[in-house]
C-alpha cells in the first residue's frame, strides 16, 4: 500500500512538472506577442499606407479632371429712360473637364519617384520590426537571466546562512575564533545585500518585458542561441544586400534621381486638353474643347534652384548610403565577435563551475576537520558563485549576440523566423490603392472598409 502510495506521488508531481513545463513560456511565445501587440509596428504601417497614397495621387496626375460649378448672379441699373432700377438674374451651370495630355515624362517620373518612396517606406517598416523584435529579445533574455541572478543569490544566502551556523558552532566548542563568526555574518550581509539589488534588477526587466512584449512574462523557458552557420565574410556580405537599412536608402537614392529628372521635364512645354459644357436658366448651351500648349519663359529662377537643390539631396542619399553601408557591416562585425566571446566565456564558465565546485566541497570538507578556516570556505563558495554567475551571463549574451547577427543581417522578421502572427503584407494596401479608385468604386469600397477594420482594433 505504502509502495502503491509512493508511486502515486511520484506520479503526481510528476504531473504537476509536466503541466508546469506546458505552461513555460517560450522566446516565441515572446516574439509573438511583441509582433501583435506592438504600437510601434502599427504606427510605421499607417506611414506606409499613407506612402501608398502618395503613388494613387502621382497616378490621379495623369487622369482626366472633372469638376462643376453653378454660378448665379442678380444685377440691377437704372439705366432707362425713366430712372426706374431694372433687375436681371442669371444662373449658369458648367461642367469641365481637363486632362494632361503629355509633359514630356514629368508624370510618369513623378510616379516612379513615388514608388521608391513605397519601397524605401517597406524597408523602414521591415527595420522598425527588426527593432521590435530584437527588443522582445533582449527583454526575454534579461528576465531569464535576472531570475537565474535572484535564484543564485537566494541560494548563496542559504550557504551562507549555513556556513554561519557551523562557524558559530565550532566558536561555542572552542575550534574557532570570533573572528571567523564576524566574517561569516559579514559575508551574509554583503549576500542579503546582492540579492535585494538581483530582486530590483528583476522587477526593472520585467517591466522591460511589459513594454517590449506587451503584457508580463510567465514562466521563461531556457532558450539557446539563433542558429547562424555563416563566417564572418559571408554575413557582411549578406547584410550589405539584405539589411533594411542599405535598401530603405538605396530607394531613396532613386527616388531622388527620379525627382531631378522630373523637375527638369518641368522645364519643357506641356500639351493639356480642356473642356467645358454650360447651359443657363433659358437653357442656352455651350461647350467648348480645346488643346493647350504651354511652358515657363522665366520663373526667377525657381526652377533652376530646385533642380541643383534636388541634385543636392541625391548627393547627400549616395553619402548617406555609403555610412549606411559602413554602419551595417560594423554591427555585423560588433555581434559576430559578441557571439564568439560568449560562446568562449560559456565553455569557459562550465570549466570553472566543475573546478570551483569540486574545490569548493574539498574545502568544506576540510575545514570540518580543522585543517581549513571560515575565510577559506566563505572564499571557495563566492568563487563557485563567480563561476555560476559568469555563466548566466555568457548565455545571456549568447542568445542576445546571436539574434543582433540576424537582426544585423536583415532576417530579423517574422517571416524567416516563421512566427505564428498573421503577417502584415504592404503590398495588399498598395494593389487597391496604386490606381488611384475612387471612393464609390469597389476598390474604394474595399479601402474604407480596410481603414475602418484598422480603425476598430
Amino acid at each position: 500500500m505504502m509502495k502503491r502510495t509512493g508511486i502515486a506521488a511520484i506520479a503526481l508531481v510528476a504531473t504537476v512538472m509536466s503541466a508546469s513545463v506546458a505552461r513555460a513560456e517560450t522566446l516565441v511565445d515572446a516574439l509573438t506577442s511583441a509582433y501583435n501587440n506592438s504600437g510601434l509596428l502599427e504606427q510605421n504601417r499607417a506611414l506606409l499606407r499613407a506612402a501608398d497614397e502618395d503613388v494613387a495621387q502621382a497616378v490621379a496626375t495623369t487622369l482626366p479632371v472633372i469638376d462643376w460649378s453653378l454660378r448665379a448672379t442678380r444685377t440691377v441699373n437704372n439705366a432707362q429712360p425713366s430712372g426706374d432700377w431694372a433687375a436681371t438674374n442669371a444662373a449658369t451651370l458648367r461642367i469641365g473637364a481637363s486632362m494632361t495630355l503629355y509633359s514630356f515624362g514629368a508624370n510618369a517620373l513623378g510616379i516612379e519617384a513615388q514608388k521608391e518612396v513605397v519601397l524605401s517606406t517597406r524597408q523602414t517598416l521591415r527595420g522598425i520590426e527588426q527593432d521590435v523584435l530584437l527588443n522582445a529579445v533582449q527583454a526575454y533574455v534579461n528576465v531569464l537571466r535576472d531570475r537565474e541572478f535572484v535564484s543564485l543569490r537566494q541560494n548563496n544566502v542559504r550557504l551562507i546562512t549555513q556556513e554561519l551556523r557551523a562557524a558559530q558552532d565550532r566558536f561555542d566548542v572552542g575550534e574557532v575564533t570570533r573572528t571567523d563568526v564576524a566574517l561569516a555574518e559579514a559575508r551574509l550581509a554583503a549576500a542579503r545585500s546582492q540579492l535585494a539589488a538581483a530582486e530590483g534588477t528583476l522587477a526593472i526587466s520585467i517591466e522591460g518585458f511589459r513594454v517590449a512584449v506587451g503584457r508580463a512574462p510567465g514562466a521563461a523557458a531556457p532558450v539557446g542561441p539563433a542558429p547562424v552557420s555563416r563566417s564572418l565574410a559571408d554575413a557582411r556580405a549578406f547584410a550589405v544586400r539584405n539589411n533594411p537599412s542599405v535598401l530603405e536608402v538605396q530607394h531613396s537614392v532613386a527616388a531622388a534621381e527620379l525627382s531631378i529628372r522630373r523637375a527638369e521635364a518641368g522645364l519643357k512645354p506641356r500639351v493639356s486638353l480642356d473642356s467645358f459644357v454650360s447651359t443657363d436658366q433659358d437653357s442656352n448651351e455651350v461647350g467648348q474643347i480645346g488643346v493647350n500648349i504651354g511652358g515657363p519663359i522665366y520663373s526667377g529662377g525657381a526652377l533652376s534652384s530646385q533642380i541643383r537643390q534636388l541634385r543636392s539631396s541625391r548627393d547627400s542619399a549616395l553619402a548617406g548610403l555609403h555610412l549606411t553601408q559602413l554602419a551595417v557591416e560594423q554591427a555585423v562585425t560588433n555581434a559576430f565577435a559578441s557571439l564568439q566571446v560568449a560562446r568562449a566565456s560559456r565553455l569557459a564558465s562550465d570549466q570553472q563551475i566543475t573546478a570551483a565546485r569540486i574545490a569548493f566541497q574539498g574545502v568544506r570538507e576540510e575545514a570540518t576537520l580543522g585543517s581549513r578556516t571560515t575565510l577559506d570556505v566563505l572564499d571557495a563558495e563566492q568563487e563557485l558563485l563567480d563561476a555560476e554567475a559568469n555563466l548566466i551571463s555568457a548565455q545571456a549574451d549568447e542568445v542576445f549576440a546571436s539574434y543582433s547577427l540576424l537582426s544585423a543581417m536583415g532576417l530579423l522578421t517574422a517571416d524567416h523566423l516563421n512566427l505564428p502572427v498573421q503577417q502584415y503584407d504592404p503590398a495588399a494596401y498598395y494593389n487597391l490603392s496604386k490606381d488611384a479608385p475612387v471612393a464609390i468604386s469597389e476598390q474604394g469600397r474595399a479601402l474604407d472598409r480596410i481603414l475602418e477594420s484598422i480603425g476598430e482594433k
